[in-house]
């Protein structure tokens, strides 16, 4: 048996599974093995598998085994495996280790890297694959690249005649189901003379 995929959010005594065997007289269904930290419980008469408890992603998946026994005669019994795997939900935004940085730039440069930028994510696989974009700033200016999180700036600046000053506000944005996340950061980029 492979039922469908739980969520890692699964509450207690939610359905998972039925088990059910062709035969001629009422069987007992119990959990022989493979369910260690007692994460599921089998009805003994309708074989009707369910969660006991909150589920941890990271034990999963779980593959026990469930009985049929015959209800006059315990040497007749035949086992099944059953294959239960849990999706990470995407618990955890993007963070930035400082919501606000300040970088002095040189005026009269060519284009040029200015920061890398790394957000953490906590969550594991897609929900924790980030990719990096600026929200707010001169992106005629300013660009990022999406993959490394490096910020480069496209053009020189001329401290005499441009502002000396520039906010960029960058996001970090995971691939996340059901929905992505994001966490942000603001650059401020100060103009050298």
């Amino acid at each position: 048996y492979q039922p469908a995929p739980l969520s890692e959010k699964t509450l207690p005594d939610t359905f998972v599974v039925q088990i059910s065997v062709l035969y001629e007289v009422p069987v007992i269904y119990s959990i022989v093995s493979g369910d260690e930290k007692g994460y599921f419980i089998i009805d003994s008469s309708t074989g009707i598998v369910r969660t006991r408890k909150n589920l941890k992603w990271e034990d999963f998946p779980v593959i026990f085994n469930v009985r049929a026994t015959d209800s006059s005669n315990a040497s007749i019994f035949n086992d099944v495996s059953v294959n239960v795997e849990v999706i990470d939900e995407n618990d955890f935004p993007p963070v930035f280790p400082s919501s606000l940085l300040e970088e002095r730039l040189e005026e009269n440069l060519l284009a040029t890297q200015i920061v890398q930028l790394k957000a953490q994510d906590n969550d594991t696989g897609r929900n924790g694959f980030l990719t990096y974009g600026i929200l707010s700033g001169d992106r005629l200016k300013f660009r990022i690249d999406e993959a490394t999180g490096i910020l480069y700036s496209t053009t020189s600046f001329d401290y005499e005649e441009e502002p000396t000053e520039y906010q960029v506000v960058i996001y970090a944005e995971d691939d996340g189901i059901p929905e992505k996340k994001r966490g942000y950061c603001t650059v401020v980029i100060k103009i050298i003379d």
